[in-house]
This record gives structure tokens, sequence and C-alpha cells, in this order.
């Protein structure tokens, strides 16, 4: 029986720094050298970063990544690298001049084939018909140690009856599929369901390689694998984190190819390591501890990728701020966390009190700067304009407003990223003040619910082994503490009913009659549907975060702001 040992360099890419990015692939080639790797296998568009969007649209980028390409190439001896890159011209205007999503495979300091990927997503979150040409004609074989390898990327293996079955029946022994798979909750158990059918199609073995890291929205979980031709697990990297998975793979019988190109390999000139290589088998993680590190790992890169060392955060009292609070201290070490109490004469001693505490457990840098000499200048200058109207919603939002104001000074003067605080729920109903609690660069609970807020704060504590987040944050009613007595509930829902509700609204694209029907309350249905539809303009100026759910807003949900369709009348 035949057989490989095959390195899945799971790796964490910057878009855009391609000497960044060389100098990782080059350093993990080396180190699946060390190991006797037959093949090292990289990442779709490893070179460049995944996404690369709109640069693609620059041909001096596009040249640059080709090069970069060539100068990896130039260091690869008889482990066979198969690495993800751009190969064509830029995407331009003219359909005829676009680009592929392609992988090289390099050995002896040379490109001895492209392949070019087949099946380019185009919804959700990706949009790879935008820039990319799809491969044509019959997919290559590489015959690499005398085994018939297939070589794919990403899509091409959640199609059924696609291109993994067109290798194998061409001949092919095995299938190295290269990834820039982005995360949702539960999703490595998809990645595995969909391999399992394409071996149980193919009958043959899959090494899948994911990147992992985060990206603007979109966070890179990793969790690579190698299954056997039965569908077992044989290997697998860990989620969330940089890692070289060596799989020893057992191979079908090789039968006759209809067209293999054959890889010359130099004799090898290292010496193999004694003994097999340990077994990776694969450990889940529980679906909180899953978001946690999905939540740190996006954080930490998009502060660190975009050139900052510290963030700050208004601390409310609340557990939105607190949960903000403690997964910037994981992610970036307290000493680069910096928050700020921000009380005015609404604020409760309690509140004060419990962002101090926050602060000191999780052992972050902390002051109070009360606001309610400015919100008073600030009613004053406004007095006039407002003398023939009552208060309302207007004076609370200034508060809000001084608190933006006050975190994006100190922002401006101390390079610190402001970090804002608000969840799911809010942004779905409007729960916000635009350019208040909106005000700043990294939204990292847009995508987690007010309820999975609470689980992740009980998880916490419970895996932190002693109290972070404190217990009177939990279990305090919700309030935005703008007016006296006030609470979340006065306006809205229960968030255990809210929360539901949202999720068929916004998940499931739900309409009223089909809400109703289901159970749900009529008139808070239409209440709750009005006001995601009248939120849609806040959204679309709030900051960017990261994406855990199967639709999360921005990218993944492309609502107009100007629209007079009203799901109301369904």
């Amino acid at each position: 029986m035949d057989s490989l040992r095959i390195a899945a360099c799971q790796l964490n890419f910057h878009v855009g720094d391609l000497d960044g990015n060389r100098k990782k692939i080059i350093a993990a080639y080396r180190q699946a050298e060390a190991e006797s790797a037959d093949i090292a296998i990289f990442p779709e568009l490893a070179v460049c970063g995944y996404p690369p969007e709109d640069l693609l649209l620059k041909s001096a980028f596009v040249r640059e990544v080709q090069k970069t390409l060539n100068v990896i190439t130039a260091e690869v001896n008889s482990c066979v690298a198969v690495i993800g890159f751009v190969s064509g011209e830029e995407a331009a205007a003219d359909p005829i001049k676009r680009t592929s999503n392609s992988a090289a495979i390099c050995a002896n300091r040379k490109i001895y084939g492209v392949y070019d990927k087949r099946a380019l997503p185009d919804y959700g979150v990706f949009d790879e018909e935008r820039y990319f040409t799809p491969g044509k004609g019959k997919p290559p074989i590489f015959e690499i140690c005398g085994v018939n390898v297939g070589v794919t990327i990403c899509e091409d293996i959640w199609l059924a009856n696609g291109v993994i079955n067109e290798l194998a029946t061409s001949g092919a022994q095995v299938i190295l599929n290269l990834n820039a798979s982005p995360y949702e909750q539960g999703k490595i158990f998809t990645r595995q369901n969909i391999l399992q059918q394409r071996i149980k199609e193919s009958k043959i073995p899959i090494v899948y390689v994911n990147q992992v890291g985060g990206q603007d929205e979109l966070i890179f979980d990793g969790g690579s694998m190698a299954m056997n031709a039965d569908g077992e697990i044989i290997s697998s990297a860990p989620q969330f984190e940089e890692s070289i998975m060596i799989s020893d793979l057992e191979l079908p019988k090789k039968t006759s190819s209809e067209s293999v190109l054959k890889i010359p390999l130099d004799p090898k000139t290292y010496e193999p390591p004694k003994g097999q290589i340990e077994k990776n088998p694969f450990l889940p993680l529980e679906p909180l501890s899953e978001i946690w590190k999905a939540l740190c790992l996006a954080t930490s890169d998009y502060v660190t990728k975009n050139g900052f060392t510290d963030v700050v955060i208004g601390l409310s009292g609340g557990i939105d701020s607190a949960i903000v609070a403690a997964v910037a201290a994981d992610a970036l070490g307290p000493d680069h966390v910096h928050t700020v109490a921000l009380p005015s004469r609404f604020s409760s001693s309690h509140s004060t009190e419990d962002a101090a505490l926050l602060a000191a457990n999780l052992g972050c840098d902390h002051r109070e700067i009360p606001i309610e000499l400015a919100h008073k200048a600030f009613l004053e200058t406004l007095s006039e304009s407002f003398s023939d109207f009552p208060e309302d919603t207007t004076e609370e939002n200034l508060q809000s407003r001084i608190r933006g104001t006050i975190l994006m000074a100190l922002s401006n003067k101390f390079s610190w990223l402001v970090l804002t605080t608000g969840n799911k729920s809010e942004l779905a109903v409007g729960y916000s003040t635009l350019y208040g609690d909106t005000a700043g660069a990294y939204a990292v609970i847009k995508d987690v619910w007010k309820t999975q807020v609470y689980d992740l704060a009980l998880m916490k504590n419970s895996t932190s082994g002693k109290e972070i987040i404190p217990t009177s944050i939990i279990e305090k009613p919700p309030s935005a503490e703008l007016r006296p007595d006030q609470f979340d509930e006065d306006s809205l829902p229960p968030y255990d009913v809210l929360d539901k509700l949202l999720r068929d609204i916004i998940e499931g694209d739900k309409v009223v009659s089909q809400l109703i029907q289901e159970g749900y309350e009529p008139d808070m249905v239409r209440h709750i549907t009005r006001l995601v539809d009248l939120a849609e303009y806040k959204r679309r100026q709030s900051p960017i975060g990261p994406k855990i759910s199967s639709k999360a807003f921005g990218r993944d949900r492309r609502v107009p702001i100007v629209n007079a369709y009203n799901r109301n009348t369904q």
C-alpha cells in the first residue's frame, strides 16, 4: 500500500503583507522538511492572505504576489510545497484579463504545475466571482513520490459530484484541499460532515488545511484535519492557533491514471526522524469556549495587524462592557487594556463600583471621568433652542455622545483603539446611540446575542476558577442608566424571548406572517420587526465586528437603508 507523510501548515497570514507571509511560509516549510514530510500544504491564497478583496484590482499587487511566490519557490527542495496564490493578471474591467484563485505545486526550486479553483462562492461573506475566473477543463493530477495526488481549493470540496469525483475517477489516491474557511459557531462539525460525504463518494483520503486568524469581520479558526478512506479523522490541528499538522496516510492502491504530471524529486538532503508521528485526535471545544477563543483571536489580530498595541473601553458597570474588557484582557494582556468609567447623575454608585472591581479583577488600568459638568454645559448651550420643548431621548443621548467624545479623545491622545460594547440584540433593534456608544473602531460582541453575553460571563468565571466578572454585574437588570429608574425591559421584551425572535427575523429571514403562525405574539412581532427595519441606518454607520453566527450584520446581510418594503404587511 502506498503512503505519504503530509504537513498541513495552518498559519495566520496578514492580508497584503507579502514579505511577512513569505517568511511564515518558508519557516513552516523548513519545519515540514525536518519532519520528513513528502508534501507541505498551505492555505488558500497563502501568499497574499485571504480575502484580498479589491487589492486584486491593482495590477502591481498581483505582480508582487507572483514575484513573492517565485522567491518562495526558490527555497523549496524535494519536499513538495502546495501553496495558495493569485495567478493571472489583475481583475480588470476586461473580463478576459482576470485572476484565478490558484495553488502552485512547487519542488526542486521550480513550479511544476498550477491548479485553478473551480467553484467560486458568491454568497454570504463571499464574492469571489467579482475577482476570479474559475478553473476549466479536467483537473490535473500530480504524481508525487509515486502517489497520484489531486489538489482542490476550499469551495471545490463542498460540491457533491464535483471536482473531487473527477479526480477520483481519473486515478487520484489522495485529495489535498487548501482553505480559507471563515468561522461560525459549530462550523467545524459541518466541515467534517462535508469531508466525510466527499470521501464516501470518492473512496479516497482527504487532507484539509485551513488558515487561522482574524481579518476585519472574518475569523479563520484553523481546525485542519486529515481523514482516511473510511472517513475517520486520523489527525487534527487545534482551532484558533497556528499549527503544523503531520499526517501519515495509507492510501488506496493506485489505479490506471488518465493523465498524470510526474514531479521528479531530488534526493532528500535531511535525515528522517526516528519512529512514527504522534497521533492528534480531534478534541472539540465546548461551544462557549469556542466563541470566546474566536472573539479573542479576532480582537488581537484586528488591533495588532492595524499597528496598535492598546485599547480603551468605556465601562458602564454593565455586562456588555464587562465581557468586552475581559475578552480584550485575554486577547492583548491586561497591561494593554485601559478602562474608563464615565458616570453621570443617573449612574448608580454600584455601577461605578462594579466597573472598578471588574478592572481590578482583570488587572487593567482604570480611571473615572465624570460627565456631569459636560452634560450640563451641553444642556445650557442648547437651552434656548430647546426652550419650548419637553425633555426626551435627546437629552438622554447627549450623555452617550459625551462619553463617545471622551473615549475618542483618549484614543487620539494615546493611540488607544476604542472598542465598542454593543451586542447583537441591541444593534438589531437600534438600542444604541449613533455617534455615542457606537463610536469606536471595533465592535467585539457585535454578533453576540444578549443571552449569549450572560452565558459567556458565567463561563468565564467558571473556567477561571475565580470571580472575574462580579456577580453583581451578572445579576443586575440591564439598563442604559440615561434617566432615573430606566431598564431595558421597559421598552423591550425579556432578552430570552427577544433573542429567539430576532434569530428568526435576522438569521432565518422570516416575515411577520410566518412568525405569527409559529406562535409569537402578533403585536410584539410587528413592533420588533419594525425596530429592526428602522435601525438599518444605524448599523450601517457602526464599526465592524467579528462574525461568529451564520448571518452577521455587515457583509453577510445587505439590506437597503432607503427601503419602502414593509414586512409588517406580509
